[in-house]
């Protein structure tokens, strides 16, 4: 939601266009009804880009009957595609709607003042909305009075199991319960899926037991508050029960808030992963156990605020080391947590340079392969100031 609203007002200011606050999808599997004021602060939206682009909150009544287009734009364009192909459709429309937001603007090969636009506009533009912010900095607080947290996105709801397929270590009848929802879900279009594939090439979330073995094999010891940055858990407590037994200081909103004080927020998804990006945003420590949407947004803002720790686990080779314990091949213990350790020293969130795409990969692969922007923003988001003590150093700006 996020990227894509920023990636909106980027394009706008590239085809030279006023941007109509964005709507919010009411029909994904969530079924928010959430407005762009609800989640976001709508007023500070449109006055910290105005001097970028001109945001207007609806569109003005003398412009309903006017001529107007839906239009997809093409996955991951760059300049010309819009300056040429979308600015030519002013020509015989005054309207243009984007159908989708997601993954429409090139990660790479823009201009400095476009990438920086996007850094203006999801870093600084695009902030919750005050009563999201306060409840957020309440949550922050409170976990603070346990001491250094680590916030854990752990990615285990139903809805991420039913869209990958992942199915270890659940029943049968949890299994079939995933397909059918899969199934039924017309906008996934991957129905039949191979579990143990998916999750032996590392495209499964880490289960809550696999969590608690890798962060006892990163040394954290059993006292570290953990803030669960989540849904509903797909099998309740008795699925947490690992993690809970090694990390008794097993945090969320729901433990840290009142049901009074989460009331506003209830039955709204967006606006309660919003409480938990803040959380996220302000701990010490973040680790996702699934790199998806929410996971790279807040990896990416914790670089932007400088490079904040985030460890991102090695999910393809940690499950070949759990599965050998599952067999009694392996042992948790010292020389486990030494691999673990070494695999994961570059995998901490520190500065480095956006990666390009995979060598051999052409067309959309080519560009699905690349480091997406809002993961990782530097150098874009980043300017380089001279220092009087140093021939040169890299400030956050």
């Amino acid at each position: 939601m996020r990227a894509g609203i920023c990636d909106m007002v980027v394009v706008a200011r590239i085809i030279n266009a006023t941007l109509v606050v964005p709507e919010l999808d009411k029909r994904s599997f969530w079924q928010d009804t959430s407005n762009f004021s609800d989640v976001f602060d709508e007023d500070h939206f449109i006055s910290a880009l105005a001097n970028d682009v001109k945001v207007i909150k609806k569109l003005p009544k003398e412009m309903v009957s006017a001529a107007k287009i839906v239009k997809q734009f093409r996955s991951w364009s760059g300049m010309d595609y819009y300056q040429g192909e979308i600015a030519s459709l002013w020509e015989d429309y005054q309207v243009i709607r984007a159908a989708k937001s997601d993954s429409r603007l090139a990660n790479n090969n823009l201009p400095p003042d476009i990438q920086k636009l996007r850094c203006r506009a999801c870093y600084e533009a695009l902030r919750f909305a005050p009563r999201i912010e306060e409840m957020g900095k309440i949550l922050v607080e409170r976990m603070r009075s346990y001491g250094p947290y680590i916030a854990l996105h752990l990615r285990y709801e139903k809805d991420m199991l039913a869209f990958s397929g992942c199915t270890h270590g659940l029943s049968s009848a949890e299994a079939d319960e995933l397909k059918k929802i899969r199934e039924e879900t017309a906008y996934w279009k991957v129905k039949e899926i191979d579990s143990r594939e998916q999750r032996s090439k590392g495209y499964c979330p880490l289960t809550p037991k696999e969590v608690a073995m890798f962060l006892t094999a990163l040394g954290y010891p059993s006292d570290t508050p953990i803030y669960i940055a989540a849904g509903e858990i797909y099998g309740g407590d008795s699925r947490i029960a690992d993690l809970q037994s090694r990390y008794p200081i097993l945090m969320s909103k729901e433990k840290l808030a009142s049901v009074e004080e989460l009331k506003p927020f209830t039955n709204h998804a967006s606006q309660m992963a919003a409480l938990d990006y803040i959380v996220s945003i302000e701990s010490d420590v973040f680790i996702p156990s699934y790199s998806g949407n929410m996971a790279r947004a807040v990896e990416g803002h914790r670089r932007f605020l400088g490079h904040r720790k985030t460890i991102s686990p090695d999910r393809k080779q940690l499950v070949h080391m759990f599965d050998k314990i599952e067999r009694g091949k392996q042992k948790e213990g010292e020389d486990l947590s030494k691999k673990i350790i070494e695999m994961h020293k570059k995998r901490q969130g520190s500065p480095r340079k956006r990666k390009g795409p995979i060598s051999g990969t052409k067309g959309m692969e080519r560009f699905r392969s690349e480091e997406a922007f809002y993961v990782n923003p530097l150098p874009d988001c980043l300017c380089r100031r001279q220092s009087p003590n140093l021939n040169g150093s890299l400030v956050i700006k």
